[in-house]
């Protein structure tokens, strides 16, 4: 058995760690003679606001968690329900866990008793800002699932044969070595070799060294250009993002033979806000997208006034050049599926429209925002889309995620951002969350194969963020992601983050690791990634 130590924190200022964000469940472990932090020292179970008639949210925050285990082996997690700021006392908050990763909201019940071991606060004193609640002992087994969910993984040992036998540089080429992480799962990477003394037309024995691959992202690889998306298509790939160093009023596009290459790529205007008439300025969060062999870019934009933003589609001439702003079509409206508008313009306001596929049908989400007669808070929506008109609905929208947890309501209400990351039996729909400041944040809802995704009851929801400003030192208000893979299969996320608290929005790339579970890993940096000290390797090659 081991202790998990359950507590909350002591706020700092509302930029760095807010009430909304401190005063939430976070999880330690006994390691050692102290407690250690888990998930960056933030917060894993997080109170849910109370939804009002109008639609409205109010937004609470919890006081106190414990844990009690249950008969059938569950735990039973109980805490105060606090007002934002985390006074007062409005009520209790009952969910039941199996793993203290997945929670279940269950109807408010009595307390039963309490077998919890009430903490020795000098044994958490090296975690900052930790106000104890409670100690309980769980299962060997749940502890080992929550280091491994709950800590980044590194890189303990890089595998390669010691002798390999080949008959050309080809089949030297194909070999990977394999890094092995410290929750068990592994990574094939390629390897450069340094070939210079080697001549595969004869046949004989080399010692050989080699340095694993890596391509290098130094953040931020772009400044002032938030919402990044690349895609690749037909031999390259093409890198956009909104445009924060004009107001918006622009989008490039780059090309490149390599992810890699995208950093120092040349820039081309691809749109602007005064070529077309009612396509003003708000150029919003653009996004590639093939569909039916065909490419296309989803953004949003007003013909003026912010309350006008709403979801747009362009589509690449076939044939065309995706560098050439003349072979893309004028940005059409997305409309519902009977040619209505998808919002009422200067009411409610749509963007962030992603687009994929799932189980042969072709499905959109995007994120629709209410302002009159009362601000709702962004809304993440979703709909089966036409492959055949990419511009129009299928199915009435429904609502599959509000800024209900505490870190999607900080500092604004905004469920935003969303991607899907398909991983065959699941899809994850990453999204982001609260203001797009300091405290910007990403989550997920989890999708399983076979399951309705028009049924909002279909979607998991992750009551706490993948991906916060605590995640990578600094990287503050990580958030609006997408995915690309690269030729060697790997699947990298393209982001946006702020270098400092108060600076501006800018573009990172990062692989995406799964851990041994299966599930993806977004702050897994390049120095654990790769140690540095297992960069290196040897083998004998026998050219045969």
């Amino acid at each position: 058995m081991k202790q998990l130590l359950l507590y909350t924190r002591k706020p700092i200022e509302s930029a760095i760690y807010d009430p909304k964000l401190a005063y939430s469940m976070h999880i330690a472990v006994f390691d050692g003679g102290e407690f250690r932090a888990l998930n960056h020292n933030s917060g894993v179970f997080f109170a849910k606001a109370e939804e009002n008639p109008d639609g409205s949210l109010t937004a609470k925050t919890l006081r106190c968690p414990r844990a009690t285990l249950q008969e059938d082996g569950s735990y039973l997690v109980s805490a105060v329900r606090a007002e934002a700021d985390g006074s007062g006392n409005d009520g209790m908050i009952f969910s039941k866990t199996n793993d203290f990763l997945w929670y279940e909201e269950i109807e408010g019940t009595s307390l039963p008793d309490s077998e919890d071991v009430k903490v020795d606060e000098s044994l958490c004193r090296n975690i900052e800002g930790c106000v104890p609640s409670y100690v309980i002992e769980v299962s060997d087994e749940i502890c080992d699932r929550l280091v491994k969910t709950l800590t980044t993984p590194e890189n303990v040992a890089i595998e390669f044969p010691e002798e390999v036998e080949v008959s050309s540089m080809e089949e030297l080429d194909a070999l990977r070595a394999k890094a092995v992480y410290s929750d068990g799962s592994t990574d094939m990477k390629r390897v450069d070799w340094d070939l210079a003394d080697v001549d595969f037309s004869k046949k004989g024995e080399y010692e050989i060294e080699g340095k694993i691959h890596q391509d290098h992202f130094e953040f931020p690889i772009a400044t002032n250009r938030a919402d990044p998306c690349v895609n690749f298509w037909e031999g390259y790939y093409y890198y956009i993002a909104t445009n924060d160093a004009d107001g918006n009023h622009t989008l490039y596009i780059r090309k490149a033979e390599s992810i890699q290459g995208l950093v120092t790529a040349e820039e081309v205007l691809l749109l602007d806000s005064v070529t077309y008439e009612g396509i003003g300025g708000l150029l919003w969060a653009p996004e590639f997208h093939e569909i039916k062999g065909r490419l296309y870019i989803f953004h949003a934009c007003t013909p003026g006034e912010f309350f006008r933003e709403e979801s747009h589609v362009m589509e690449l001439r076939e044939g065309g050049d995706p560098m050439n702003r003349d072979d893309w079509s004028r940005p059409k409206r997305v409309t519902k599926a009977d040619g209505s508008d998808l919002a009422e313009a200067g009411k409610t306001i749509t963007l962030d429209m992603t687009e994929f596929e799932w189980e042969g049908r072709y499905y959109v989400a995007w994120s629709q925002r209410e302002f009159v007669p009362k601000d709702l808070g962004a809304w993440l929506m979703f709909a089966e889309l036409d492959p055949d008109c990419p511009t129009r609905l299928l199915t009435e929208p429904v609502v599959i995620s509000k800024p209900d947890y505490s870190w999607a309501n900080n500092h604004t209400f905004v469920d935003e951002g969303p991607f899907a990351l398909n991983l065959g039996d699941r899809l994850w729909l990453t999204f982001s969350s609260a203001a797009v400041d300091s405290t910007y944040v990403v989550s997920a809802l989890i999708l399983e194969k076979g399951k309705d995704p028009l049924d909002p009851k279909s979607w998991r929801k992750m009551n706490y963020p993948l991906l916060t400003s605590r995640s990578v030192p600094g990287e503050f208000g990580t958030g609006h992601n997408a995915y690309v893979r690269d030729g060697d299969g790997h699947i990298f996320n393209t982001y946006h983050a702020r270098p400092g608290v108060d600076a501006p929005r800018s573009s990172g790339i990062r692989r995406v690791h799964f851990n041994v579970y299966g599930e993806p890993v977004l702050d897994m940096t390049e120095e654990i990634d790769v140690k540095p000290d297992l960069m290196c390797i040897k083998t004998k090659l026998v050219i045969k």
